[in-house]
């Protein structure tokens, strides 16, 4: 190790910045979050910079460098293009024994700034020592999609009990191992789900003479999205990694179920039309049975679980039986699949609004808001409708839509196995019983599928 990693506290401490570029408006921002007084010399500013300090927020010295300057400086940094200037402060900050940056050129330097990730006040700083600085910014993006935004939080919380802890546990010992049993419990995901407060609770009732004994469980009810487990949300994706039991649906995709946790029990409960494994009356109650038995239950849905996903008629029952849960929101079908089938949904030139439409409703009818779905310069997208797309393409022409206009139906979006029919109203459900489509499909019918032509990226 050739240079001690620190963490030097700066608020409201004078740094000397020397510069007046992009590069020197990079190193003041990264001063500023660290709440330092900033002195910024040169002779003239960028816009960014010359905001700043007409904002107050940094101090503008607009002559050239002297040594003089660095009276007093806890920290000095040289961001010019000016290798001479750079050098001369490079010199004169280690004669003063002043901790001195000098932006890439590591033998000029006494410290050297890693790359940040700011979970504060967990902070992490990635260095190369100077010799690759791209490295350390790639190292720091692969830490990033693993620390949750909120990991901070966690932090701050657990600041709030340190003196109770500290009292109820005498030894070193015995504090380690009462953080190491909290931060691997319910009291993170509390955090981390955006509840705080439910978090503090979790550590009141742990230090409490008589904490309760018996096993919370809880819900998660997490989109699944289209069908590419890339399209997974960071939260999506841990707490798929922590549940006891996921209770999964059809429109669920193999390589999204690939990323659940390995041990977990796996209930299929999926439906087709007039083919249900489990009415959904069941499946909420299964849900909050589960829970009450103290298991972390992933509620997995394909696409989004508000977007005729039934999730709403979930939570519910959850509710009802005084369940803890929370919502993880997917990219609906919609929103993936017509994006990589290359139409989008709205654009200037065709379509101002975009309608959701579920194919069949509840009692199985296609009873569906005929007018809504005729209003011109609009998208509309049907979830479910395959079966019925004869008569929706009838009813539709019947009320005045063109039976030139364009429509598709995407079958298994996202995915390798994606396939695209496109046609007009007229011929679409023609089309797509000659292509053999099967579910899980999604249909859209509009003057954006006219650019599916020129803009169909995945599978070219």
């Amino acid at each position: 190790m050739q240079a001690l990693p620190i963490f030097l506290n700066i608020q409201q401490r004078p740094c000397i910045v020397i510069g007046g570029g992009d590069v020197a408006t990079r190193k003041v921002t990264m001063l500023l979050k660290a709440s330092a007084d900033v002195t910024l010399v040169s002779p003239s500013l960028c816009h960014e910079l010359q905001a700043m300090a007409d904002a107050r927020k940094i101090h503008h010295v607009a002559t050239a460098f002297t040594p003089a300057q660095l009276t007093g400086a806890c920290l000095v940094i040289a961001a010019t293009d000016d290798e001479a200037v750079n050098e001369a402060v490079s010199i004169a900050a280690k004669a003063l024994n002043i901790p001195v940056n000098v932006v890439d050129a590591p033998a000029l330097c006494t410290f050297t700034m890693g790359s940040v990730i700011d979970r504060s006040p967990v902070v992490i700083a990635v260095s190369s020592e100077g010799n690759a600085p791209v490295l350390a910014r790639y190292i720091r993006t692969k830490i990033e999609t693993m620390l949750p935004a909120s990991y901070g939080r966690i932090a701050a919380i657990a600041g709030e009990f340190r003196d109770q802890v500290k009292a109820k546990f005498a030894t070193t010992q015995l504090r380690r191992r009462f953080w190491e049993d909290v931060l691997q419990g319910p009291m993170v995901e509390r955090v981390l789900s955006g509840q705080e407060e439910a978090a503090r609770e979790v550590l009141r009732d742990i230090l409490s003479d008589n904490p309760s004994q018996a096993p919370k469980g809880e819900v998660f009810l997490v989109g699944g999205g289209p069908g590419d487990p890339d399209l997974l949300t960071f939260r999506a994706l841990r707490l798929m990694q922590q549940c006891d039991v996921c209770v999964y649906d059809k429109l669920v995709s193999p390589e999204v179920m690939e990323l659940v946790r390995r041990d977990a029990e796996l209930i299929y409960v999926g439906k087709a039309r007039d083919q249900h494994t489990m009415p959904q009356e069941q499946i909420n109650e299964l849900l909050a049975k589960l829970a009450l038995e103290g298991k972390r239950v992933l509620r997995l849905k394909g696409g989004d679980p508000f977007i005729f996903g039934r999730g709403g008629e979930e939570i519910e029952t959850l509710m009802q039986y005084g369940v803890p849960f929370q919502v993880v929101p997917g990219i609906t079908a919609a929103n993936g699949v017509s994006s990589y089938a290359g139409i989008p949904l709205t654009h200037r030139d065709y379509a101002q609004a975009c309608l959701f439409i579920t194919g069949h409703l509840k009692d199985g009818t296609i009873d569906l808001d005929w007018d809504a779905m005729t209003r011109p310069r609009q998208t509309v997208v049907i979830y479910m409708g395959l079966v019925g797309l004869a008569e929706i393409c009838q009813q539709l022409i019947q009320r005045g839509v063109s039976p030139t206009m364009p429509a598709a139906v995407i079958q298994q979006g996202t995915t390798q196995r994606q396939r695209v029919v496109t046609a007009t109203l007229a011929d679409l459900a023609e089309k797509v019983t000659i292509a053999e489509m099967k579910p899980p499909c999604l249909t859209i019918i509009g003057e954006v599928v006219l650019l599916r032509e020129k803009l169909n990226w995945f599978q070219p």
